[in-house]
């Protein structure tokens, strides 16, 4: 098994030629490297010591991150989406960076999530963020929030969700949540537009168990957006720390200030 691991979709033509060419410079090096699809039905061995390579957008890093989270293993996070905010690594820096990873670049660790779907889901991961939503457009759903056991705030609204310092530039970000810097450790409860009801986020420690009960009508939960399971009235989720982190390997372009500079820049300008 090679210890680098490019990882794409299927559809993504420019990340395909991408890993096909640096994969062939680095082979020319004697560093061996596989393409693995992340539409493709079967997911590949991943070794702890294996270099993971995200090509494309945040919805691609998103899934790479949840195959290198399940080995361990390192990733590196390169940009060849619009907006970018989880990556850091230009295209053009793909070989040097991936030479540095192998050679044992520093790692950061962001904070993931473990969530537990009352007798429907146990362990499941995210990265960013985990939602208790509506089913359907044209309805709301009754979300009542619980820290450490103890009852918080009750939402009538499309969804609540708790996410990550990494997810508070995704969707929680779109609801109106703030911007953390990744490194803190803390959850951000934040009411998906909430109905006569205080539309604030809440800021709890990492070290809290977030449980969100659906109330009177049932929801769907999404991790990362994607549906995990429909959530019946009177059942919860369970939402806390990951006892394991991703480890995702650090560049120069790494801070967050330049990050939120450019990805604002070139998605809103």
């Amino acid at each position: 098994m090679s210890d680098l691991l490019f990882t794409a979709f299927s559809n993504r033509a420019d990340a395909l030629e991408l890993a096909a060419a640096v994969g062939a410079e680095l082979g020319a090096a004697g560093i061996d490297s596989t393409l693995h699809l992340l539409d493709a039905a079967v997911e590949p061995a991943v070794a702890p010591d294996t270099v993971v390579v995200s090509l494309g957008g945040d919805g691609t890093f998103l899934r790479a991150a949840r195959l290198a989270h399940r080995a361990g293993a390192r990733i590196v996070a390169v940009n060849l989406g619009q907006v970018g905010f989880l990556l850091d690594v230009p295209s053009t820096e793909l070989a040097t960076t991936v030479v540095g990873a192998l050679e044992g670049a520093p790692i950061v660790e962001r904070l993931a999530l473990r969530i537990d779907v009352e007798g429907v889901v146990e362990d499941e991961f995210a990265l960013n963020e985990v939602v208790v939503e509506r089913p359907a457009a044209g309805h709301m759903v009754k979300v009542r929030t619980y820290v450490d056991d103890e009852e918080y705030l009750t939402y009538t609204a499309d969804g609540a969700m708790v996410s990550t310092p990494t997810g508070s530039t995704g969707y929680s970000l779109s609801a109106g949540g703030p911007v953390v810097d990744p490194s803190m450790g803390l959850l951000v409860i934040t009411p998906v537009a909430p109905h006569f009801t205080i539309d604030r986020s809440i800021i709890v420690p990492a070290t809290a168990i977030v449980r969100l009960e659906a109330l009177d009508k049932p929801a769907v939960v999404v991790a990362d957006g994607q549906r995990l399971a429909t959530l019946e009235p009177g059942c919860s989720v369970l939402v806390r720390r990951n006892a394991r982190p991703v480890r995702v390997v650090a560049t120069r372009n790494f801070g967050l200030a330049s990050r939120l500079r450019r990805s604002l820049r070139e998605g809103h300008a």
